[in-house]
Protein backbone atom coordinates (compact mmCIF):
# COMPACT_ATOMS: atom_id res chain seq x y z
CA UNK A 1 0.00 0.00 0.00
CA UNK A 2 1.45 3.31 -0.73
CA UNK A 3 2.57 4.92 2.60
CA UNK A 4 1.49 8.84 1.48
CA UNK A 5 -1.90 7.81 -0.17
CA UNK A 6 -3.79 10.52 2.46
CA UNK A 7 -1.92 13.19 0.73
CA UNK A 8 -3.72 12.83 -2.12
CA UNK A 9 -6.85 12.75 -1.43
CA UNK A 10 -9.23 15.69 -2.57
CA UNK A 11 -12.57 16.27 -2.41
CA UNK A 12 -15.06 17.45 -5.31
CA UNK A 13 -14.95 21.29 -4.05
CA UNK A 14 -11.07 21.33 -4.92
CA UNK A 15 -10.05 22.28 -8.49
CA UNK A 16 -7.98 21.42 -11.32
CA UNK A 17 -4.76 23.10 -9.83
CA UNK A 18 -5.63 21.96 -6.12
CA UNK A 19 -5.32 18.14 -8.03
CA UNK A 20 -2.14 19.16 -10.11
CA UNK A 21 -0.25 20.62 -7.36
CA UNK A 22 -0.86 17.54 -5.55
CA UNK A 23 0.04 15.33 -8.17
CA UNK A 24 3.25 17.10 -8.84
CA UNK A 25 4.50 17.11 -5.13
CA UNK A 26 3.28 13.63 -4.00
CA UNK A 27 4.40 12.21 -7.70
CA UNK A 28 1.70 9.32 -7.47
CA UNK A 29 0.35 10.68 -10.75
CA UNK A 30 -2.93 10.03 -9.46
CA UNK A 31 -5.19 12.36 -7.39
CA UNK A 32 -8.58 10.11 -5.20
CA UNK A 33 -11.70 12.64 -4.95
CA UNK A 34 -13.65 12.03 -1.72
CA UNK A 35 -17.67 13.23 -0.63
CA UNK A 36 -17.98 14.40 2.58
CA UNK A 37 -18.28 10.74 4.25
CA UNK A 38 -15.01 9.73 2.58
CA UNK A 39 -16.97 8.06 -0.15
CA UNK A 40 -15.05 7.24 -3.53
CA UNK A 41 -16.27 9.69 -6.21
CA UNK A 42 -13.60 9.37 -8.52
CA UNK A 43 -10.04 9.70 -9.76
CA UNK A 44 -8.15 12.32 -11.15
CA UNK A 45 -4.50 11.18 -12.99
CA UNK A 46 -1.68 13.45 -14.57
CA UNK A 47 -3.19 11.91 -18.30
CA UNK A 48 -6.50 13.37 -17.23
CA UNK A 49 -4.83 16.82 -16.43
CA UNK A 50 -3.01 17.04 -19.58
CA UNK A 51 -6.23 16.21 -22.10
CA UNK A 52 -8.05 19.09 -19.67
CA UNK A 53 -5.67 21.21 -21.10
CA UNK A 54 -5.66 19.94 -24.40
CA UNK A 55 -9.35 21.30 -24.15
CA UNK A 56 -9.06 24.51 -22.93
CA UNK A 57 -10.43 23.66 -19.78
CA UNK A 58 -9.20 26.48 -17.28
CA UNK A 59 -7.35 25.03 -14.68
CA UNK A 60 -9.53 26.66 -11.71
CA UNK A 61 -12.61 24.59 -13.21
CA UNK A 62 -14.06 21.87 -10.49
CA UNK A 63 -12.04 19.14 -10.32
CA UNK A 64 -15.33 16.66 -10.76
CA UNK A 65 -15.34 18.54 -14.84
CA UNK A 66 -12.50 16.28 -15.49
CA UNK A 67 -12.37 13.26 -12.65
CA UNK A 68 -13.11 9.35 -13.74
CA UNK A 69 -16.04 8.99 -12.13
CA UNK A 70 -15.70 5.28 -12.68
CA UNK A 71 -12.53 4.31 -11.90
CA UNK A 72 -11.21 0.81 -11.18
CA UNK A 73 -11.32 -0.13 -7.60
CA UNK A 74 -10.35 -2.88 -5.46
CA UNK A 75 -11.45 -4.30 -2.12
CA UNK A 76 -8.96 -3.89 0.82
CA UNK A 77 -9.71 -7.45 1.98
CA UNK A 78 -7.92 -8.67 -1.90
CA UNK A 79 -4.52 -10.21 -2.20
CA UNK A 80 -1.82 -8.08 -4.03
CA UNK A 81 -1.13 -10.29 -6.51
CA UNK A 82 -5.07 -10.39 -7.48
CA UNK A 83 -4.71 -6.30 -7.26
CA UNK A 84 -1.30 -6.33 -9.03
CA UNK A 85 -3.35 -8.69 -11.50
CA UNK A 86 -6.41 -5.78 -12.35
CA UNK A 87 -3.65 -3.20 -12.54
CA UNK A 88 -1.71 -5.36 -15.29
CA UNK A 89 -5.63 -5.88 -16.88
CA UNK A 90 -6.22 -2.65 -17.29
CA UNK A 91 -2.66 -0.98 -17.88
CA UNK A 92 -3.00 1.12 -14.55
CA UNK A 93 -0.48 1.64 -12.04
CA UNK A 94 -2.25 2.31 -9.21
CA UNK A 95 -5.67 1.22 -7.84
CA UNK A 96 -7.66 2.90 -4.96
CA UNK A 97 -8.75 0.16 -1.98
CA UNK A 98 -12.07 0.94 -0.74
CA UNK A 99 -13.99 -1.41 2.18
CA UNK A 100 -17.38 -3.09 1.53
CA UNK A 101 -19.18 0.69 1.71
CA UNK A 102 -17.20 2.31 -1.23
CA UNK A 103 -15.01 3.87 1.71
CA UNK A 104 -11.47 4.88 0.85
CA UNK A 105 -9.07 3.32 2.71
CA UNK A 106 -5.66 3.32 0.80
CA UNK A 107 -4.39 2.65 -2.64
CA UNK A 108 -2.24 0.52 -4.21
CA UNK A 109 0.36 0.82 -6.33
CA UNK A 110 2.91 -0.92 -8.70
CA UNK A 111 6.02 1.34 -7.97
CA UNK A 112 8.11 -0.58 -10.00
CA UNK A 113 6.83 -2.77 -12.53
CA UNK A 114 10.15 -2.83 -14.77
CA UNK A 115 12.79 -1.90 -12.33
CA UNK A 116 15.57 -2.75 -14.72
CA UNK A 117 14.33 -0.82 -17.58
CA UNK A 118 17.01 0.69 -20.24
CA UNK A 119 15.94 2.45 -23.23
CA UNK A 120 18.04 2.44 -26.42
CA UNK A 121 16.21 5.45 -27.79
CA UNK A 122 18.73 8.03 -28.61
CA UNK A 123 18.92 11.43 -26.44
CA UNK A 124 20.26 14.45 -27.97
CA UNK A 125 20.82 17.56 -25.92
CA UNK A 126 21.83 21.00 -27.39
CA UNK A 127 24.41 22.50 -25.19
CA UNK A 128 26.51 24.37 -27.72
CA UNK A 129 24.39 28.22 -27.28
CA UNK A 130 26.36 31.31 -25.85
CA UNK A 131 24.17 32.11 -23.38
CA UNK A 132 24.45 35.91 -23.94
CA UNK A 133 21.25 36.95 -21.89
CA UNK A 134 23.26 35.78 -18.71
CA UNK A 135 26.39 37.93 -19.14
CA UNK A 136 28.97 38.31 -17.22
CA UNK A 137 28.30 34.40 -15.74
CA UNK A 138 28.71 32.99 -19.50
CA UNK A 139 32.08 34.86 -20.28
CA UNK A 140 33.74 32.22 -19.40
CA UNK A 141 31.42 29.21 -18.72
CA UNK A 142 28.91 27.63 -21.44
CA UNK A 143 25.45 28.43 -19.88
CA UNK A 144 24.58 24.52 -19.29
CA UNK A 145 28.06 24.21 -17.04
CA UNK A 146 26.87 26.74 -15.10
CA UNK A 147 25.71 25.43 -11.42
CA UNK A 148 22.28 25.45 -10.36
CA UNK A 149 23.01 24.10 -6.56
CA UNK A 150 25.82 22.55 -6.39
CA UNK A 151 25.71 20.98 -9.58
CA UNK A 152 25.99 21.78 -13.34
CA UNK A 153 22.73 22.49 -15.33
CA UNK A 154 23.70 19.77 -17.78
CA UNK A 155 24.62 17.35 -15.00
CA UNK A 156 21.20 17.51 -13.55
CA UNK A 157 19.68 16.48 -16.68
CA UNK A 158 21.84 14.04 -17.53
CA UNK A 159 21.35 12.66 -14.02
CA UNK A 160 17.52 12.99 -15.05
CA UNK A 161 18.03 10.77 -17.87
CA UNK A 162 19.74 8.07 -16.11
CA UNK A 163 17.69 7.78 -13.33
CA UNK A 164 14.77 7.31 -16.39
CA UNK A 165 16.39 4.29 -18.24
CA UNK A 166 18.35 6.47 -20.78
CA UNK A 167 21.81 5.94 -21.79
CA UNK A 168 22.66 6.84 -25.00
CA UNK A 169 23.40 10.36 -24.94
CA UNK A 170 24.35 12.46 -27.73
CA UNK A 171 25.78 15.77 -26.77
CA UNK A 172 25.95 18.96 -29.44
CA UNK A 173 28.40 21.53 -28.58
CA UNK A 174 29.91 24.96 -29.79
CA UNK A 175 30.69 27.59 -27.43
CA UNK A 176 33.51 26.77 -25.46
CA UNK A 177 32.71 23.04 -25.81
CA UNK A 178 36.23 21.38 -23.98
CA UNK A 179 34.77 22.30 -20.45
CA UNK A 180 31.91 20.22 -21.55
CA UNK A 181 33.81 17.21 -22.80
CA UNK A 182 36.11 17.38 -20.46
CA UNK A 183 33.74 17.17 -17.11
CA UNK A 184 31.40 14.64 -18.65
CA UNK A 185 33.91 12.32 -20.49
CA UNK A 186 32.66 9.45 -22.33
CA UNK A 187 29.59 9.68 -19.64
CA UNK A 188 31.14 6.27 -18.21
CA UNK A 189 31.40 7.95 -14.21
CA UNK A 190 27.81 8.76 -14.88
CA UNK A 191 26.67 5.08 -16.46
CA UNK A 192 25.71 6.52 -19.73
CA UNK A 193 27.31 6.10 -23.18
CA UNK A 194 28.33 9.54 -24.34
CA UNK A 195 29.00 10.77 -27.32
CA UNK A 196 29.40 14.36 -29.03
CA UNK A 197 28.89 16.42 -32.01
CA UNK A 198 30.18 19.45 -32.18
CA UNK A 199 29.12 22.70 -34.71
CA UNK A 200 31.66 24.51 -36.08
CA UNK A 201 29.15 27.45 -36.50
CA UNK A 202 26.39 27.55 -35.04
CA UNK A 203 23.45 25.81 -37.34
CA UNK A 204 20.09 25.61 -35.09
CA UNK A 205 18.59 23.21 -33.13
CA UNK A 206 16.97 21.27 -36.27
CA UNK A 207 20.40 21.94 -38.19
CA UNK A 208 22.52 19.64 -34.90
CA UNK A 209 20.47 16.73 -36.14
CA UNK A 210 22.26 16.63 -39.32
CA UNK A 211 25.24 15.73 -37.46
CA UNK A 212 24.76 12.77 -35.80
CA UNK A 213 26.48 10.11 -36.61
CA UNK A 214 25.29 7.23 -39.19
CA UNK A 215 25.28 4.50 -36.42
CA UNK A 216 22.86 6.55 -33.86
CA UNK A 217 20.14 3.66 -33.14
CA UNK A 218 16.86 4.12 -35.23
CA UNK A 219 14.67 5.05 -32.76
CA UNK A 220 12.40 7.88 -31.64
CA UNK A 221 14.78 10.69 -30.59
CA UNK A 222 14.08 12.78 -27.72
CA UNK A 223 15.98 16.50 -28.20
CA UNK A 224 15.98 18.75 -25.29
CA UNK A 225 17.99 21.87 -24.53
CA UNK A 226 20.98 22.25 -22.63
CA UNK A 227 19.48 25.09 -20.39
CA UNK A 228 16.28 23.31 -19.13
CA UNK A 229 15.37 22.25 -15.97
CA UNK A 230 12.47 20.03 -15.53
CA UNK A 231 10.69 17.40 -13.47
CA UNK A 232 9.29 16.24 -16.82
CA UNK A 233 8.14 12.32 -16.95
CA UNK A 234 10.71 11.31 -20.47
CA UNK A 235 9.82 7.37 -19.98
CA UNK A 236 5.93 8.97 -20.13
CA UNK A 237 6.35 11.36 -23.24
CA UNK A 238 8.21 8.16 -25.43
CA UNK A 239 5.40 6.19 -24.63
CA UNK A 240 3.03 8.80 -25.43
CA UNK A 241 5.56 9.26 -29.04
CA UNK A 242 5.23 5.27 -29.51
CA UNK A 243 1.19 5.55 -28.86
CA UNK A 244 0.47 7.83 -31.73
CA UNK A 245 3.49 7.30 -33.99
CA UNK A 246 3.87 10.49 -34.81
CA UNK A 247 6.37 11.93 -36.73
CA UNK A 248 7.40 14.48 -34.14
CA UNK A 249 6.11 15.02 -30.31
CA UNK A 250 7.00 18.82 -28.84
CA UNK A 251 6.21 19.38 -25.29
CA UNK A 252 4.24 22.70 -24.61
CA UNK A 253 3.54 24.72 -21.27
CA UNK A 254 0.74 26.65 -20.82
CA UNK A 255 1.45 30.68 -20.56
CA UNK A 256 -0.99 33.05 -19.86
CA UNK A 257 -0.89 36.83 -20.65
CA UNK A 258 -3.24 39.56 -18.88
CA UNK A 259 -3.87 42.46 -20.74
CA UNK A 260 -4.00 45.20 -18.57
CA UNK A 261 -6.61 47.32 -19.97
CA UNK A 262 -10.02 46.86 -20.94
CA UNK A 263 -10.40 45.45 -24.52
CA UNK A 264 -13.57 46.65 -26.42
CA UNK A 265 -14.86 44.80 -29.13
CA UNK A 266 -16.98 46.85 -31.60
CA UNK A 267 -19.40 46.86 -34.78
CA UNK A 268 -18.46 50.27 -36.55
CA UNK A 269 -19.10 52.65 -34.11
CA UNK A 270 -21.05 50.66 -31.58
CA UNK A 271 -19.74 48.58 -28.28
CA UNK A 272 -21.00 44.94 -28.10
CA UNK A 273 -18.56 43.94 -25.64
CA UNK A 274 -16.21 44.87 -23.34
CA UNK A 275 -13.86 42.71 -21.01
CA UNK A 276 -11.58 44.15 -18.25
CA UNK A 277 -8.05 42.84 -18.04
CA UNK A 278 -9.03 39.48 -19.90
CA UNK A 279 -6.50 37.03 -19.85
CA UNK A 280 -5.30 35.35 -22.95
CA UNK A 281 -3.84 31.91 -22.57
CA UNK A 282 -1.29 30.05 -25.02
CA UNK A 283 0.60 26.61 -25.26
CA UNK A 284 4.13 28.06 -25.72
CA UNK A 285 6.88 25.50 -26.78
CA UNK A 286 9.27 24.15 -24.26
CA UNK A 287 12.17 23.36 -25.93
CA UNK A 288 11.63 19.45 -25.41
CA UNK A 289 11.15 16.96 -28.43
CA UNK A 290 10.63 13.55 -29.45
CA UNK A 291 11.41 13.08 -33.14
CA UNK A 292 11.08 9.96 -35.15
CA UNK A 293 13.97 8.49 -37.15
CA UNK A 294 12.28 8.97 -40.24
CA UNK A 295 12.84 12.81 -39.50
CA UNK A 296 16.17 13.36 -38.01
CA UNK A 297 17.80 10.42 -39.76
CA UNK A 298 17.41 12.69 -42.64
CA UNK A 299 18.14 16.22 -42.32
CA UNK A 300 20.91 17.61 -44.58
CA UNK A 301 24.59 17.69 -42.51
CA UNK A 302 25.69 21.59 -42.33
CA UNK A 303 22.14 22.91 -43.15
CA UNK A 304 21.45 25.86 -40.71
CA UNK A 305 17.76 25.17 -39.38
CA UNK A 306 15.65 25.57 -36.21
CA UNK A 307 13.33 22.96 -34.67
CA UNK A 308 10.02 25.14 -35.39
CA UNK A 309 10.75 25.75 -38.97
CA UNK A 310 11.86 21.89 -39.57
CA UNK A 311 8.04 20.85 -37.97
CA UNK A 312 6.37 23.52 -40.10
CA UNK A 313 7.83 22.24 -42.89
CA UNK A 314 6.66 18.42 -41.71
CA UNK A 315 2.75 20.28 -40.90
CA UNK A 316 2.89 21.41 -44.35
CA UNK A 317 3.44 18.05 -45.82
CA UNK A 318 0.81 16.43 -43.80
CA UNK A 319 2.63 14.68 -41.60
CA UNK A 320 1.45 14.39 -37.94
CA UNK A 321 3.27 16.41 -35.33
CA UNK A 322 1.77 16.14 -32.15
CA UNK A 323 2.00 18.21 -28.47
CA UNK A 324 2.43 16.82 -25.12
CA UNK A 325 1.65 19.84 -22.49
CA UNK A 326 3.89 19.36 -19.27
CA UNK A 327 2.36 20.24 -16.26
CA UNK A 328 5.32 19.14 -14.38
CA UNK A 329 8.10 21.50 -13.56
CA UNK A 330 9.93 23.71 -15.86
CA UNK A 331 12.18 26.09 -16.34
CA UNK A 332 13.83 27.69 -19.21
CA UNK A 333 17.30 29.64 -17.93
CA UNK A 334 17.81 32.01 -20.31
CA UNK A 335 17.92 35.22 -18.03
CA UNK A 336 19.55 36.04 -14.86
CA UNK A 337 16.02 36.41 -13.33
CA UNK A 338 15.34 32.72 -14.51
CA UNK A 339 18.95 31.56 -13.07
CA UNK A 340 18.29 33.09 -9.51
CA UNK A 341 15.13 31.71 -9.52
CA UNK A 342 16.15 28.22 -10.62
CA UNK A 343 19.00 28.46 -7.32
CA UNK A 344 16.01 29.00 -5.11
CA UNK A 345 13.65 26.31 -6.78
CA UNK A 346 16.29 23.46 -6.83
CA UNK A 347 16.21 23.32 -3.21
CA UNK A 348 12.73 21.88 -3.10
CA UNK A 349 13.76 19.68 -6.65
CA UNK A 350 16.81 18.03 -5.38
Amino acid sequence: MSMHWEKMVLSVNHTLLDALKIINEVGGRIGLIVDENRKLVGVITDGDIRRALLSNIDLSSAIETTMNKNPIVALSSNSRKDILQLMQEHSIIAVPLVDNTNTLVGLETWNSPSPHRIHDNPVFIMAGGFGTRLKPLTDNCPKPMLKVGDKPILERLLTQFRKAGFRNIYISTHYMPEQITSYFGDGSAWGLNIRYVHEERPLGTGGALGLLPDNVPELPLIMINGDVLTTVDFEKLLNFHNKYQSIATMCVREYDYQIPYGVISGDGHRIIEMQEKPIQRYFVNAGIYVVSPELFMNVPCQERIDMPTLLEQQIALQKDVLMFPIHEYWLDIGRMDDFNRAQIDIVGLA
